[in-house]
C-alpha cells in the first residue's frame, strides 16, 4: 500500500495529514481589490468570504467552492506589505487537458493580463506565467503532475 491509497499521508514520518485536510495559502497585499480582481477574473475563482476591520485587518478568501484549497489576501491597517521578494514566487496550476489550458490562458488575457517570461525557463516550456499586481506569479502548466 502506498502513501496515497491510505486514509493518511505521512510527511517525513513526523506528522499525519488527513486527505480531508484543506489548504489555505495566505499572504498580505497593499491593494486588496486589485489582487482579488486578478484571481477572480484571471483564474475564475469565486469570492468565498470577505471581512473588514477584523482586529485591524481586511481580507478576502478566493477559490472554487468545494475545492480542497483557497487563497486568502489580507491588508493590515497602517502597515505596508510590499511586493513579492523575487520573480520566482509561484503558484502552479497543472492543467493537462489542452482545451482547459487554452481557456485558462484566454481567460487571463480577456481580463487584461498578459503573460510574462518566467524567471525559471522550465515553466515556459509547457506553461504560461502571469504576474499579479503585487509581483507574485501564477503558472498555468499544460501538464499533469503525479506525486
Amino acid at each position: 500500500m502506498d502513501a496515497w491509497s491510505g486514509a493518511r499521508v505521512y510527511a517525513a514520518g513526523l506528522m499525519s495529514i488527513h486527505l480531508t485536510t484543506r489548504l489555505r495559502v495566505a499572504r498580505p497585499t497593499d491593494d486588496l481589490e486589485a489582487v482579488a480582481r486578478f484571481y477572480r477574473e484571471g483564474l475564475g475563482f469565486t469570492e468565498l468570504y470577505r471581512f473588514a476591520d477584523h482586529d485591524g485587518f481586511d481580507g478576502v478568501m478566493l477559490g472554487l467552492p468545494g475545492a480542497p484549497y483557497h487563497l486568502e489576501f489580507t491588508r493590515a491597517h497602517g502597515h505596508r506589505a510590499g511586493r513579492a521578494p523575487t520573480s520566482d514566487n509561484l503558484l502552479v496550476f497543472y492543467l493537462p487537458d489542452q482545451a482547459q489550458w487554452n481557456e485558462a490562458v484566454a481567460r487571463f488575457k480577456r481580463a487584461g493580463y498578459e503573460p510574462v517570461r518566467s524567471f525559471n525557463p522550465y515553466w515556459d516550456r509547457l506553461g504560461v506565467t502571469f504576474e499579479d499586481p503585487d509581483g507574485y506569479r501564477i503558472v498555468l502548466q499544460r501538464d499533469a503532475w503525479e506525486p
